[in-house]
Order: structure tokens, then sequence, then C-alpha cells
């Protein structure tokens, strides 16, 4: 039985032409999260300005079809955000911006989450901003209840 069927065409087009792959070198803020039961790691990096908005989001993502597409569609969700948007940018809204995973993949979003999360930590931690709701991320996914 072919998976590929239960894909929509948003999650194939960014698994296949995945958006701001890479690194940032002066990234404001970076954070890593992983599922130790799937073998997902996702890395993102974040670029924000003086006034708290992320010009600029990148990932690196070592991880099935789904945790690419879902790395890539939230680098595009939170750009041009201010840091507390990009705190709001749940698993369900990457979800639904990717017209909806297979029910064995919707760890991947919860990934994508955390690591946007993971990202806004580690730049509160450097430049001392608090953003509203923000908790101390855990490494691997798997510990958090949802």
């Amino acid at each position: 039985m072919s998976q590929v069927t239960e894909y929509s065409e948003k999650v194939m087009d960014h698994f296949t032409n995945p958006r701001n792959v890479g690194e940032l070198e002066d990234a404001s803020g970076v954070g890593t999260v992983g599922n130790a039961k799937c073998g997902d790691i996702m890395r993102m990096y974040l670029a924000i300005d003086e006034d708290g908005v992320v010009t600029e989001a990148k990932f690196k993502t070592f991880g099935c079809g789904a945790a690419v597409a879902t790395s890539s569609m939230a680098t595009e969700l939170v750009k041009g955000k201010t840091v507390q948007e990009a705190m709001n940018v749940t698993n369900k809204a990457v979800m639904e911006a990717l017209d909806g995973l297979p029910p064995v993949k919707v760890h991947c979003s919860l990934l994508a989450e955390e690591a946007i999360h993971a990202a806004l930590w580690d730049y509160s931690q450097k430049s001392g901003v608090q953003i509203q709701g923000l908790k101390e991320p855990v490494a691997d996914i798997d510990e958090i209840e949802h």
C-alpha cells in the first residue's frame, strides 16, 4: 500500500521543493528538537530584528517527508511575524496550512511547533526578551503530552 495518496498536494510540494533549507550563521535563535521513536531531528534558525520581528527562518531536518514538509511550512508561517505571533504558530496551524497530515504523521507538526519554540527560547535567553507563554523546550517531543 502506498502512503503517497494520504499526503496533500501541499505536503508533497513542500517535501519535493522545501522552502528555507539551510542555516543562518548569525541566527538570533536556534532550536533543535527530535523524536526518539521515529528518529526525526529538526533544527530551526530564526533571524529576529530589533523590533522583535522574524525576518528570516531556515531549517535543517533529518527525517521523513512529512518532517521536511512541516519544517518548510513552519518557516514560511513565522516569517514576518513578531516573536509573540511566532510563538502562537501551533502544530494545528502547520497542519492546516499543509491541508492536513495522515494521523501517523501528526507528530511531525508537533516537531515543527517545538522547533519554533526552541529557537524562540534560545533567542529569549540571548536577548533577555520575555515571550508570553514560552516554556523551556524539551529535546525529545515524545516527552510532551498534547
